[in-house]
């Protein structure tokens, strides 16, 4: 087991024993988890709990914990970037796997399940607007990944990104990770779709949109579309599922991002109901997990 003693400045704790950003206790935190991109969105997930018997906030992180037809789950919304998933994963991990007390790390580790419930917009005219997606892969086109010891990054794959999308040495290197294919298994139902996720940096010039600003790679969205990598095509650009997928794989714990999809880049289209499809998504993600 390892010896090492956090000092408070690695692990750092509120005057109430709360993890820092989060502001939860480890008897908070419920082992299956939902996370939300919005803030705002903690609620229309809690309001199905048959019970909510805690509620905190801090900053963008809003945590509801109760139950759902007997399942005790915790519903915590992260903000919009994979900067927040590092975050909001290593303080989930050390509120199950570091004994506070003795600033240790626990000799039994606990593997949480982790469920996002995010929008997106598609890349691939055959995929509707208001459908859902799970991601069966995330692309990182952010640099978390690469700032932690691992040997998950799929270099071949990454390698035919920066080649066919025209990646600018200036850009961070792409990184592939999976979902957790036997959590992924209880949401694969004739309603979801399965796809390859890019994650972004950014809303507007990194996913190629342009209002004022013009993107530095012009063919960046045309490139996206027309990818193809052993028969893998990219069907779809939102900003924290690699992130996810990274920090669930090296710590231990069990993700899958599921998508409502709002857009669709390739018709130009834009859900005309998104407060429902989001709703329809929290309520099928719910009765799923209710099933494990």
């Amino acid at each position: 087991m390892d010896k090492h003693v956090f000092s408070d400045s690695e692990l750092i704790l509120n005057n109430d024993g709360s993890i820092y950003h989060l502001n939860l206790r480890p008897d908070q935190l419920a082992h299956t988890i939902i996370t939300v991109g919005d803030p705002e969105r903690v609620q229309e997930v809690s309001k199905y709990f048959d019970h909510i018997e805690f509620r905190t906030g801090k900053r963008e992180f809003h945590t509801h914990t109760g139950t759902y037809k007997g399942k005790r789950i915790s519903v915590i919304s992260t903000g919009i970037g994979t900067d927040n998933i590092d975050i909001v994963f290593n303080e989930l991990d050390a509120l199950v796997n570091i004994d506070f007390k003795t600033r240790k790390i626990k000799s039994e580790l606990i593997s949480l399940d982790i469920i996002r419930v995010g929008t997106t917009g598609a890349v691939q005219p055959n995929i509707p607007v208001d459908s859902f997606l799970l991601s069966q892969r995330g692309i990182g086109f952010d640099s978390l990944l690469h700032w932690y010891d691992n040997d998950l990054a799929d270099k071949t794959f990454a390698d035919a990104l920066v080649k066919e999308l025209k990646l600018s040495d200036d850009m961070a290197t792409p990184y592939i990770v999976q979902c957790n294919k036997e959590l992924s298994k209880h949401f694969q139902t004739f309603e979801m779709l399965n796809g390859t996720t890019i994650t972004n940096v950014g809303f507007y010039g990194p996913q190629s949109r342009r209002l004022r600003l013009a993107p530095s790679n012009k063919e960046l969205k045309n490139l996206i579309a027309n990818f193809n990598y052993e028969g893998h095509q990219i069907t779809n650009l939102e900003m924290e599922t690699s992130g996810i997928y990274a920090m669930a794989n090296l710590l231990g714990h069990r993700a899958v991002s599921l998508n409502a999809v709002l857009a669709n880049r390739a018709t130009g289209n834009f859900s005309e109901q998104p407060e429902k499809t989001v709703d329809e998504l929290i309520q099928f993600t719910l009765e799923r997990i209710a099933a494990i």
